[in-house]
């Protein structure tokens, strides 16, 4: 650059004689040297990380299929767009207005919160020793024994399955409840009866679909708008609500007060029963690890994104909940709306017009757009990584990718038939939407336990070396998370209020165990004798390199594998290094 730089002012000192000026060249000619040098090195960079993030994968037994397009700050997006904090809040506001109130919305969100950032950390400790699209259900394989490996990552698997399956559906009808309670802020007679509702949660899940498909390549832009959509939806209703109500309750009120007698329950235990708001909420933060084969670097950056997502959502939780406790209106009036969705009517009531109510409903509803999208994601990678393990009947079909998109098209197509076929259950019981929420917060969460179970009783040495590694700490973390999860298994499974009739009955423990008996049923039919699981670690010394044992992902063996992603690194270097 020196060179060229001091031949050019020689030119140009000899143009200038000739009347001729080049300073103007010579900047943009240097300028151009050094950015492109700068973009080289990027383009280098990353594909280095890409092909040693496909190595890494062939090690684990996989053929990298599809494309490494997104960042760090794009999973944080994802998994800020799944928890989807305003909005799920929002939508299950009705529990703990029953069950506690101020104390039960405001506290229980920071208890669940550091136990939630807990668990994220302890996923994430294992997620940079194993980043791959099959998340917990692959991490259960590898920390366990050769012995119990298959039978622990089809539990596992399953647990996931029905998990992003669920939150995904729970997610999008409780956005269909709260697109049809907009009517309700200009016609108060209106209710929404049951095949309404059920349409409108079609429509979503066909949207949602739909920009996974044809909108699959702006999927980063897409995360990324999400977390500054979530920000300045969190500000504006908190500017909003503060400046135009009319009446505000006391600092006590908003940190103190405790109230559970509409719930039924006795006084303390309604406390744990109201946790579900925060547990559902703060539940999808593992899901995103179905996206470590689309990161170019999975083992540094899903971690990460993780436990961050965790964080943010703790303090965008916080900053959404105390302004709206402080202007909260007659609480009963809130509990008596007819579809359990009292948030447009909070609004419309402090805003003091229908217009200003869903000025602010609209700001959710964007949300719910893309948190919708991004659980559909996430529960279609998940399908597809179980399905081409052979655990799912069909697998042929749903582990295929669509060239055309570079998704996998029928593992998407299957999620959303599923989804939309959950939602009939809404004509047997309007309360259905608590049975979608507890089996979601359920079933993720053990998911997430089992594999930290595994380590737990291995004693941590698969994780001892994890470049996210929790130190000294982890075996209290990791302890901690599992004495939760234990509990929230029970408490999910409650129903919100007391007494219950077959219309109000929560029936997460019957849709669990629904899909409990096609998990068994399926792995005595098929499952045992053909499903070998994904490359699981053989019976080493777990202080030593730890081998693999091949499952039937791969068609060649993992050496051929492996050699292949290397030759691609020598033969196919990026232009810019030409």
């Amino acid at each position: 650059a020196a060179v060229i730089f001091s031949c050019l002012l020689l030119c140009s000192s000899t143009a200038h004689l000739l009347g001729v000026n080049l300073t103007h060249y010579t900047t943009a000619l240097i300028h151009q040297h050094f950015t492109n040098r700068n973009d080289s090195a990027n383009t280098q960079r990353q594909f280095i990380m890409a092909t040693a993030a496909e190595a890494d994968l062939a090690r684990m037994g996989y053929k990298s299929e599809l494309p490494r397009s997104l960042s760090m700050m794009s999973v944080l997006g994802l998994s800020f767009a799944i928890m989807a904090v305003p909005f799920g809040l929002s939508t299950t506001f009705y529990i703990t207005l029953a069950d506690g109130q101020s104390v039960t919305i405001l506290w229980g969100w920071v208890l669940v919160s550091l136990i939630s950032l807990s668990i994220a950390a302890s996923l994430a400790e294992i997620c940079a020793v194993f980043p791959t699209a099959g998340g917990v259900y692959y991490w259960a394989a590898m920390l366990s024994t050769k012995k119990y490996a298959r039978l622990s990552s089809w539990i596992t698997g399953w647990l996931t399955l029905v998990g992003n399956w669920t939150v995904t559906t729970s997610i999008n009808f409780s956005g269909a409840q709260l697109i049809l309670s907009a009517i309700s802020l200009w016609n108060e007679d209106f209710v929404p009866n049951a095949w309404q509702t059920v349409l409108m949660f079609w429509c979503v899940m066909l949207i949602c679909m739909s920009v996974n498909i044809f909108a699959a390549k702006y999927l980063d832009l897409i995360n990324k708008i999400c977390i500054y959509w979530t920000g300045a939806s969190v500000i504006i209703i908190m500017v909003v609500l503060l400046a135009m109500s009319d009446n505000y309750r006391s600092g006590e009120f908003v940190f103190a007060h405790y109230d559970a007698s509409g719930s039924g329950w006795p006084s303390g235990w309604a406390f744990f029963v109201g946790l579900l708001q925060a547990s559902y909420t703060l539940t999808g933060y593992g899901m995103v690890a179905a996206m470590c084969e689309e990161v170019q670097n999975p083992a540094r950056e899903v971690p990460k994104a993780i436990v961050l997502s965790v964080a943010a959502a703790g303090v965008t939780g916080v900053l959404y909940l105390i302004p709206i406790l402080f202007v909260l209106p007659d609480i009963q009036m809130l509990l008596d709306v007819a579809n359990g969705q009292p948030i447009g009517l909070l609004f419309k009531t402090v805003t003091g017009s229908a217009a200003g109510g869903f000025g602010l409903l609209f700001l959710l509803l964007g949300i719910l757009f893309f948190a919708g999208t991004g659980a559909l994601t996430a529960a279609s990678r998940c399908t597809y990584a179980f399905a081409r393990d052979g655990a799912i009947p069909g697998s042929s079909i749903w582990s295929r990718v669509d060239k055309r998109f570079d998704i996998p098209l029928w593992a998407l197509v299957l999620s959303t038939v599923v989804d939309c076929l959950l939602g009939l259950i809404y004509f047997g019981s309007t309360a259905a939407f608590n049975s979608f929420t507890g089996v979601a917060t359920i079933c993720l969460s053990t998911s997430y336990g089992l594999p930290i179970l595994v380590s737990v009783l291995r004693g941590r040495k698969m994780v001892a070396h994890s470049s996210f590694s929790l130190g000294r700490f982890g075996m209290a973390i990791n302890v901690l998370t599992l004495c939760w999860i234990a509990l929230a298994v029970i408490l999910f499974c409650m129903p919100v209020t007391l007494p219950v009739d077959p219309t109000s009955m929560n029936y997460a423990s019957v849709v669990f165990a629904g899909f409990a008996a096609i998990s068994v049923a399926w792995y005595f039919i098929r499952g045992r004798k053909a499903f070998t699981g994904p490359p699981v670690p053989a019976d080493v010394d777990v202080s030593s390199d730890v081998g693999v044992v091949r499952g039937q992902a791969v068609d060649s063996d993992l050496e051929k594998s492996t050699s292949a992603v290397h030759r691609k690194v020598a033969d196919e270097p990026p232009k810019d290094m030409m």
